[in-house]
């Protein structure tokens, strides 16, 4: 009876599926996949290559750093504005690097590998020149005030370009870490691909560990808009944990156990909460042979636990439909980044055999993997409105996203500049879908009832940024090799 109960409930969610592109009863994680990696595009800064595929943007920010006589052209903008912030942008390129890095055969298998690495040689040549002065990194390019208050296209942006760093005097160690890691975790991708600029990644991401070590201290200059409230312990554990993975030296592991915090029991994983990240990251390397992170087992296990529907110590929620709930905002950047480390965790599991113990309470790894997929499949539309929360993925997803680029007629279209007011009085407000359609892009989400309002004053369900779409790539990818292999349920 409870195989049959079992049967008929995969067949009442297949059904109760009508926003997302289907392929035999599954999502096409293919698809889903290829544009989530488009959407990065949509997001850049600077001089546009030959091969941009989003047509509908143009050039923009070229004279970035000019104030300062630095080149701080390139980059990605974070979400729907024009400001280039640093530590969101860094976890974007260090989350993208993790998923290509243990996710790398499947990206290749859909075709979609050098995609991944291009998104990331985006980010990762704007943290060269960023951090190219040693004990001093560039980490904001853009006036966030002024910015806020103008509604332009990027190739149009005429507010100041205001520039922000951090050195020994104004230290930061949250962004030097996370820049840090960003560049360890590259480093690693372009290993056998580029080896001269692998090497050259390496290095600075060493140099800018030890100036975010050595000159301790939290950067306010992001706020209000990223505010680092975790203190930057865990960024300087989480770039530590990242050299180590990528030049296994001792003094990178000594680090770890030295400065660990195993009081770190966290239910989230974030641009600003990295613990969970760390955990699930040294666990892996535990069960390669490294003895010395035992300890971050337990804590990786209690972060799943944390979530896990039927585990007795879960904390997060989740709404009537079934989607993780943390805070009003954006919320789907946490669905997407606990995801990610499920699907991780669920391959630790599989590849040692093993269970995973909430309590009294079992779990095997499909399990872990299965709650994952039930997280992204809500997403592309398996919700109680059958809207996908990804942009022009199946025929029912968001027309009004909260992003300048996408909601101002393109400069291509209309060359002539529109000012600030005027993007703001025949743009944003205009009741209508937006001109340019943003491919694959996350936008905020329901809230915590699964309602969702269409409208592209709504930011918090609207607005998308790179750190949501970062982390789904490695779980796209795994769904599509998983789908590919067995085209079935879980």
């Amino acid at each position: 009876m409870a195989k049959a109960m079992e049967a008929l409930l995969s067949v009442v969610l297949l059904l109760f599926c009508c926003g997302g592109q289907v392929v035999r009863g599954e999502f096409d994680y293919r698809a889903a996949l290829s544009k989530s990696i488009l959407f990065l595009e949509a997001q850049r800064s600077g001089k546009l290559p030959q091969s941009q595929r989003v047509k509908w943007r143009g050039d923009s920010g070229l004279t970035d750093g000019h104030l300062q006589n630095v080149d701080l052209v390139g980059g990605y903008y974070d979400a729907g504005d024009n400001v280039k912030y640093g530590l969101p942008m860094a976890f974007t390129i260090t989350t993208l690097a993790w998923g290509t890095l243990d996710y790398g055969k499947e990206l290749k298998a859909a075709g979609e590998i050098q995609n991944a690495r291009d998104a990331i040689r985006w980010g990762t040549d704007y943290f060269l020149k960023a951090g190219a002065t040693p004990d001093q990194l560039w980490v904001q390019v853009g006036d966030p005030q002024a910015d806020h208050n103008c509604w332009e296209r990027p190739e149009d942006m005429d507010t100041p370009r205001s520039l922000y760093k951090i050195d020994k005097d104004t230290p930061g160690s949250e962004i030097a870490a996370e820049t840090a890691a960003a560049l360890a975790a590259s480093s690693i991708v372009f290993r056998f691909t580029n080896p001269r600029y692998s090497h050259l990644l390496l290095q600075r991401s060493q140099s800018l560990f030890s100036f975010a070590d050595r000159f301790k201290g939290t950067y306010g200059g992001e706020c209000p808009f990223y505010c680092s409230v975790s203190g930057y312990n865990d960024e300087l554990l989480w770039a530590a944990s990242w050299l180590y993975r990528a030049t296994k030296s001792p003094y990178y592991s000594n680090y770890i156990i030295q400065h660990d915090d195993l009081k770190a029991y966290v239910n989230e994983f974030n641009w600003d909460l990295k613990y969970a990240g760390i955990q699930v990251l040294l666990t892996d390397l535990y069960f390669q042979g490294e003895a010395q992170f035992s300890a971050y087992r337990s804590h990786a296990e209690r972060f799943v636990c944390s979530l896990l529907p039927g585990s007795p110590i879960r904390s997060v929620k989740t709404t009537p439909g079934g989607l993780l709930y943390v805070r009003d905002g954006a919320n789907t950047q946490y669905v997407t980044s606990a995801a990610f480390l499920l699907a991780r965790y669920s391959d630790l599991l599989s590849a040692k055999k093993q269970t995973l113990s909430c309590g009294n309470t079992l779990f095997k790894p499909s399990d872990v993997m299965g709650f994952a997929k039930l997280q992204i499949d809500y997403l592309l539309g398996r919700n109680p409105l059958g809207i996908s929360y990804m942009v022009g993925y199946g025929s029912k997803y968001p027309r009004q996203p909260h992003h300048r680029g996408a909601s101002v007629v393109s400069i291509h279209q209309q060359p002539t500049k529109i000012k600030c007011i005027e993007g703001f009085m025949n743009w944003f407000h205009k009741d209508s879908s937006n001109p340019n359609t943003l491919i694959g892009a996350i936008v905020g989400g329901p809230d915590k009832y699964d309602r969702f309002v269409d409208l592209r004053t709504k930011s918090s369900m609207l607005e998308p940024t790179t750190y949501i779409n970062s982390p789904l790539v490695g779980v796209l990818a795994k769904l599509y090799r998983m789908t590919r292999k067995t085209n079935r349920q879980f």
